[in-house]
């Protein structure tokens, strides 16, 4: 089954939501420690992402790019617009709060070479480890950032298996028109410009920058245009 690894995903994202619901009496002070501990862990996880990269230079191309393209669509505005209805319709008492969880939880599960390697693996292959293994990191980060963020996190499920999903499916179809050397450069240059927006969520859970994350999204759009301009014209 094609999906079945995005499905898992879906579920532990769900399931780490309800049982972070649970334990919402957390001191605020371990809360706050817990977070930042996720918030560097998160950062060394894009660090090394970012590392992949053959060739920099359009990692910051796609970067800039990507930048004032998502500034331009406010795609932050916009996916913040999204959780403001759902807190709107769920009579959230915490302005913001389901907003903020929404948001942040799917730029953290959704951004990741995981993400990528894992649902084209499902497709290709039909081979879910990897979602597998993304299923219970996630899983686990549901937890803590409910604790945090609150019920919010839950509607991450939902982008998830959408965009896992679909590059499942695409990846049916994908080896038929793609050589296998162009998609492994692909896989490689997403994942270092996702890496790169992974350590601004880093630092921005931390608290150090406030950066607006989901305006850098189109970047990885523009990393894939580059690496097709330049294998088919270029290289």
């Amino acid at each position: 089954m094609v999906l079945l690894g995005t499905i898992v995903n879906g579920i532990c994202i769900v399931l780490g939501t309800f049982i972070g619901k649970i334990f919402t009496r957390i001191p605020e002070n371990t809360k706050e420690t817990v977070m930042k501990i996720i918030g560097l862990a998160v950062f060394l996880l894009g660090a090394q992402m970012g590392f992949k990269s053959n060739e920099f230079l359009i990692v910051i191309i796609s970067l800039v790019v990507g930048a004032v393209l998502g500034e331009w669509i406010n795609l932050d505005r916009k996916l913040n617009n999204v959780g403001n209805w759902l807190e709107s319709k769920m009579g959230s008492k915490q302005q913001g709060s389901v907003s903020k969880g929404f948001v942040t939880a799917t730029l953290i599960f959704v951004i990741g070479a995981m993400s990528v390697v894992g649902s084209l693996d499902s497709g290709l292959r039909g081979d879910h480890q990897v979602l597998y293994t993304k299923s219970i990191i996630d899983g686990f980060t549901s937890i803590v950032l409910t604790t945090t963020l609150g019920i919010g996190v839950l509607f991450s499920a939902i982008p998830v298996m959408i965009y896992q999903g679909s590059i499942a499916l695409f990846a049916t179809q994908i080896d038929r028109f793609v050589p296998s050397d162009l998609l492994e450069l692909l896989i490689f240059e997403i994942t270092a410009t996702g890496g790169v927006m992974i350590m601004a969520i880093g630092m921005n859970i931390i608290g150090v920058t406030a950066i607006r994350v989901a305006n850098l999204l189109p970047g990885i759009l523009v990393a894939a245009a580059l690496v097709l301009v330049q294998y088919f014209f270029i290289m």
